[in-house]
């Protein structure tokens, strides 16, 4: 079979609205002659390009409208095809936390991956490198707690804050944040541990 019929049976079988790069048909042939079908079917109208390497099944909502996919979706796919982690925003994580009422005025994710910048539309989603400590429980609300942490920063995290954190997570997810002190500044440490004594143990 050849790489151009690969190529379109696997974007038939892939759900419309759902972004994808060229990594998603790795081993169909080489990267040129993959780009090279990319290429044709963008012209074709099959496919689109919605940011450099970065590709979606077009999706027509209600009213013939065309619809984009989620930011989230489309700094998950770009940080997968680097082998990279991914974490929301410690604004975005704050605000899903109680923690914040203030609501990011762009679509900001943290990846251990390069920085990007992707349009979509008239939304910005931007991909900003940050240290693997930072991310060390990307993927989970342990993950999400820690992003709110560093983005409030040493002036703003209490004791209180964990109080208040603790009330949002699952025990297990809490517990996950309390054994992550080795990947903590000091003074993120110190507010936990002054929490820890303050509280019973949770069950």
């Amino acid at each position: 079979m050849s790489t151009s019929r690969s190529i379109r049976e696997r974007i038939a079988s892939h759900l419309s609205g759902e972004p994808f790069t060229p990594a998603l048909f790795a081993g169909l042939g080489s990267r040129a002659a993959i780009d090279q079908t990319l290429m044709r079917l963008t012209k074709a109208g099959t496919i689109e390009r919605i940011g450099h390497g970065l590709y979606v099944v077009p999706k027509t909502g209600r009213f013939g409208i065309k619809s984009m996919p989620a930011a989230e979706q489309v700094a998950r796919t770009v940080a997968q095809a680097e082998g990279a982690m991914i974490q929301i925003h410690g604004a975005e994580a704050a605000r899903r936390l109680g923690l914040s009422t203030q609501m990011p005025a762009q679509a900001v994710f943290h990846t251990t991956g390069s920085s990007h910048q992707i349009r979509l539309g008239k939304l910005i989603v931007r991909l900003q490198h940050v240290a693997p400590r930072k991310l060390a429980l990307a993927g989970r609300p342990a993950g999400q707690a820690l992003s709110a942490l560093w983005y409030l920063g040493r002036d703003q995290v209490t004791p209180n804050t964990f109080r208040q954190i603790a009330k949002k997570l699952p025990a297990d997810e809490f517990e996950a944040l309390s054994q992550a002190k080795a990947l903590m500044p000091a003074w993120m440490v110190q507010a936990l541990i002054s929490y820890e004594r303050s509280e019973p143990a949770r069950v």
